[in-house]
């Protein structure tokens, strides 16, 4: 009798991400000319650099790797994405607001749901940005709006019991068996599959007053996959490649600008959202057809994690850029953040190591310093310039706030509006844990947790008493 396997953690998750890219090309073609170009790039610049293309993952996770967003209402919906993405090893990571955000405000906060561990992100790196609704925010909802969208979202079932009862045996168990896997992975593709049920009409444009984002959570009665973001090598290649085929990209690639440094952080950009037939429900209960401009496709290229030191640096760059920009608005920013970037950050990784401005783990070298030199130090940058450790950069698994709104607010069909004349709700990465009852994980936690643990074999190894870095 032939025994069946059960289906892991990390196939599940592989296998969901997979399904998910395929569902996100038959809804939006344009997604599959984005995968297929970030392939193409991907594989010129590995021939052209070898093995330095995949200083910061391999091809194969490269190619593989994708990271979704959905946008959901209520703190209820929230938990029960936290119980299905549980079911695949991903954990809730980073806080961001995008209410405040340059350059316009978004009536949302968001995390991010990955994998934490170094080994379950190299079988398959998968993530999601999960951004929800704020009705409480009194600058973009007045009392009787809020009132009456937290009833219809009270109203809505996202995910079927099913599901759910799926996913919580995944999680306890670390994996399912065959058909429950099938299942689970049936059920959860459907739910963020583009629904065809009519809209209403007069209660989305109410809501898109507000903002488009508030309409596309609040005035449907299901969630679906807002974007899906392949990773590639040379986003500006890409960029261009794009255009040469025809499909409208957003005006600029969002972060850190192309230098002559290492890549730091996210680059992100995608093309314009394109228009979808839905169909509308009238007052007087009639359908009628109708279009919205509400998904596009992404594309990312990924650099080193910086520490809090050095994303304090990043942020002064980013103000200087802003400041002289505002100063001189007939220079192209990029051109500006080129020049401006290498005034704040190193130019190597070496330095970036040594000054503790990035992330990194640390391995004892293979060919150490003749016999009879100067035994190794306790300083961290010392053991670096004597060749004691060799650095390996670790990579950003996660968002910036910054570009996550330029994405959206490239991608709006309107500017919605917003009452600075009256408080916001606050909103902080407890309150958001609170709400979901699962602690949301700081990601510059995980990346010092990656490099300390690093630092503590080659101390083992190095039979020191201690190593300092630089603070």
């Amino acid at each position: 009798m032939q025994h069946e396997i059960a289906v892991e953690t990390w196939q599940l998750r592989a296998e969901f991400a997979r399904r998910l890219s395929h569902l996100y090309g038959t809804e939006v073609p344009a997604y599959t000319t984005l995968v297929e170009t970030a392939h193409a790039v991907n594989a010129d610049v590995l021939a052209q650099r070898g093995a330095v293309a995949e200083r910061l993952g391999s091809i194969e996770r490269v190619t593989a790797e994708r990271h979704g967003a959905i946008r959901i209402g209520t703190p209820a919906e929230l938990a029960q994405v936290a119980r299905l993405f549980g079911a695949l090893g991903m954990h809730p990571v980073g806080f961001y607001d995008l209410r405040d955000a340059a350059p316009s405000a978004i009536p949302v906060v968001s995390t991010a749901f990955r994998p934490i561990d170094r080994d379950e992100l190299a079988r398959n790196p998968f993530r999601v940005f999960v951004s929800m609704l704020v009705p409480e925010d009194r600058r973009f909802f007045p009392p009787d709006l809020a009132a009456r969208l937290r009833a219809f979202l009270g109203r809505r079932t996202l995910f079927p019991s099913e599901l759910l009862a799926l996913a919580d045996r995944a999680r306890a168990e670390g994996c399912l068996m065959p058909d429950a896997a099938e299942q689970f992975l049936r059920l959860a593709t459907a739910s963020f599959a583009l629904s065809s049920e009519p809209v209403d009409h007069a209660w989305y444009t109410e809501l898109e007053q507000v903002s488009s984002v508030a309409a596309d959570i609040g005035g449907v009665t299901t969630t679906h996959l807002n974007h899906l973001t392949p990773r590639v090598l040379d986003i500006d290649d890409l960029y261009a490649r794009m255009q040469e085929r025809g499909i409208a990209m957003i005006d600029e690639i969002q972060g850190p600008p192309r230098w002559q440094g290492p890549d730091v952080l996210l680059r992100q950009t995608s093309f314009r959202a394109l228009a979808e037939p839905r169909r509308f429900r009238l007052d007087d209960g009639s359908l009628a057809d109708g279009e919205l401009r509400v998904r596009f496709g992404e594309v990312e290229a990924r650099g080193i994690a910086l520490t809090r030191k050095g994303r304090d640096r990043y942020d002064a760059a980013v103000a200087a850029v802003d400041a002289e920009h505002a100063s001189n608005p007939q220079v192209p920013r990029e051109e500006i953040a080129t020049r401006v970037w290498s005034t704040w950050l190193p130019t190597t990784e070496a330095e970036l190591a040594a000054r503790d401005l990035a992330f990194f783990t640390f391995d004892v070298a293979g060919a150490r310093p003749a016999a009879g030199g100067p035994a190794p130090s306790a300083d961290l940058a010392g053991l670096l310039d004597a060749g004691w450790i060799v650095a390996h950069p670790i990579v950003y698994e996660d968002f910036l706030p910054r570009s996550a709104a330029g994405i959206f607010a490239s991608n709006l069909t309107g500017t919605g509006h917003v009452d600075a004349d009256v408080s916001g709700a606050p909103r902080d990465i407890n309150w958001l844990s609170d709400a979901i009852g699962q602690q949301i994980h700081d990601p510059a936690d995980l990346y010092a947790r990656e490099r300390n643990e690093s630092l503590e074999r080659v101390r083992r190894a190095l039979v020191l008493p201690s190593i300092d870095a630089p603070s």
